[in-house]
C-alpha cells in the first residue's frame, strides 16, 4: 500500500513527505482464481552486489589469512618433529618400572651369606658358654607342663621346612621378576639372621630338656671350633644331617624362622586362583613350628619372639616397598628403621608393587611359548 500525507509544522511550512509501505503476509499469500498464489517478482530483501573495489579487499583479506594459517600449521609441524623424544622417553621409562637390577640380587645374596657363616660361627663361640645340665636344669615352661615330648616331632619340623624351601625355590625361578624377589629374599633372610645373632649372644639360656646331648667343649682348641664350623656349614645346621651336636642358639629359633619366612613369601608371589597351593603350604608351616615345641627342642619364647621378628620384619619391608608414595614423607615412622639406607638403596628403581607373572625360566620353542600364552591368558588371578 502507499499513502502520501502532508504534515504541516507550528510554523505553518508543509513540506511534502511520501512513505512507501509495503505489507506482505508469508503465512497467508494472495490466491488467484486457479488457486495458485501469487509471485511477487522481486523480493525486497535482495541485496546489491558488494562494489567491485569491496569484492578484492575481501579476496585479499583471505589470502593473507589463508598465509597466516600455513605458517602456523608449519611452525607447528617443525615444533612437534623436534620434541619428538619426549615421548620416547616417556615410553621407556613406564616400561622400565621394575628393573632387574641383578647386581643387587648379588649383593643382598652376599650379605644373606655373610650373616649366615657368620651365625655357625656364633654358635660355636655361644656353645661354650651354655651350663651343664647337671648346674643349670631346664628353664619352666608352660607348653612343657601340659604336652610331653615326642621324639620324632622336631624331625617333622625339618622335613616341612625343607619342602617348604624347596617349593619356595622352584616358585621363585618361575617369577618373571625373580631378580627383585629374590634380593628381597636374601635381605631379609640375612636381616632376621642377624638378630637372631644379636638375642642368643648378649643372653645364653640353658637346654630345654635333659634329652638333648650336646657335643663336649673344646675351649682354646681354635682348630676344632673351625672344623665344627665347616660342619655345620657343610650340613645346612639341621639335626637331620647329623651337624648340628652344639647347644646356645635357643633365643630365638631358626627353624621357625625357615618355616614362617618360606610360607609368608609363597603366600605372596602366588596368585589367587592357587588358594590350595596357599592352604598347603599354611598347613606345613603351622605344623612345622607347633612340633618345635613338641620335640621340646625350643622353648616357648624362643618360637614366639621368632614368629614376631619374622612377620613383622617381613610387613614393614613389603608395606614400604609396595606404597611408593610413603617412603619418601615426613610422618613415615617405618623409615627410622636401621636397615632402612639399605632398603633404598635396593628398592630405589622399583616403582610399582611387584605383580605376580609367571615365566619360563629358560628359553622354549614358539610353539610351546604360545600354548603357554593361551593356557596363562585364560587364568584369572
Amino acid at each position: 500500500m502507499a499513502a502520501s500525507e502532508l504534515i504541516q509544522d507550528s510554523d505553518g511550512v508543509r513540506p511534502h513527505v511520501e512513505v512507501n509501505v509495503t505489507t506482505t503476509n508469508p503465512e497467508t499469500p494472495p490466491i488467484v482464481a486457479n488457486g495458485n498464489p501469487v509471485r511477487h517478482a522481486s523480493s525486497p530483501t535482495t541485496a546489491s552486489p558488494p562494489p567491485a573495489g569491496n569484492k578484492t579487499a575481501q579476496d585479499g583479506g583471505k589470502l593473507s589469512s589463508l598465509l597466516k594459517q600455513n605458517q602456523l600449521i608449519q611452525s607447528l609441524s617443525s615444533r612437534l618433529q623436534r620434541r619428538d623424544y619426549v615421548k620416547i622417553a616417556v615410553s621407556e621409562e613406564r616400561t622400565d618400572r621394575l628393573p632387574a637390577e641383578w647386581w643387587k640380587t648379588g649383593v643382598a645374596f652376599l650379605y644373606a651369606i655373610f650373616i649366615l657363616v657368620f651365625t655357625t660361627v656364633l654358635i660355636t663361640v655361644v656353645h661354650e658358654r651354655v651350663p651343664d645340665k647337671s648346674v643349670s636344669p631346664p628353664l619352666p615352661d608352660k607348653f612343657f607342663d601340659y604336652v610331653d615330648r615326642v621324639p620324632w616331632a622336631f624331625t617333622v619340623t625339618e622335613v616341612n621346612g625343607l619342602i617348604l624351601c624347596g617349593l619356595w625355590l622352584v616358585q621363585l625361578l618361575f617369577l618373571k621378576h625373580k631378580a627383585i624377589i629374590g634380593r628381597r629374599c636374601f635381605f631379609l633372610i640375612g636381616t632376621l639372621y642377624l638378630y637372631r645373632c644379636v638375642t642368643m649372644y648378649i643372653t645364653t639360656l640353658p637346654v630345654p630338656g635333659k634329652h638333648m646331648v650336646c657335643a663336649p667343649k673344646l675351649y682354646n682348641d681354635s682348630t676344632g671350633k673351625i672344623w665344627r664350623i665347616l660342619s655345620l656349614i657343610s650340613g645346612g645346621g639341621l639335626s637331620l644331617t647329623g651337624s648340628h651336636l652344639m647347644c646356645g642358639d635357643f633365643l630365638y629359633s631358626g627353624h621357625t624362622v625357615m618355616c614362617t619366612l618360606s610360607y609368608l613369601f609363597i603366600k605372596e608371589y602366588s596368585p589367587r586362583w592357587m588358594w590350595w597351593y596357599r592352604w598347603i603350604c599354611w598347613c606345613l608351616s603351622a605344623s612345622g613350628v607347633l612340633c618345635i615345641l613338641i620335640g621340646h627342642e625350643h622353648y616357648s619364647i624362643d618360637v614366639v619372639v621368632g614368629y614376631i621378628a619374622t612377620t613383622r620384619t617381613f610387613w614393614w619391608y613389603h608395606t614400604m616397598a609396595n606404597t611408593h608414595a610413603l617412603r619418601q614423607a615426613p610422618n613415615n615412622f617405618l623409615s627410622r628403621t636401621w636397615w632402612n639406607p639399605a632398603f633404598n638403596f635396593l628398592e630405589r628403581n622399583v616403582r610399582t608393587p611387584v605383580p605376580v607373572v609367571f615365566s619360563w625360566p629358560v628359553a622354549l620353542p614358539s610353539s610351546c611359548r604360545q600354548r603357554y600364552r593361551i593356557v596363562e591368558g585364560g587364568r584369572d588371578e
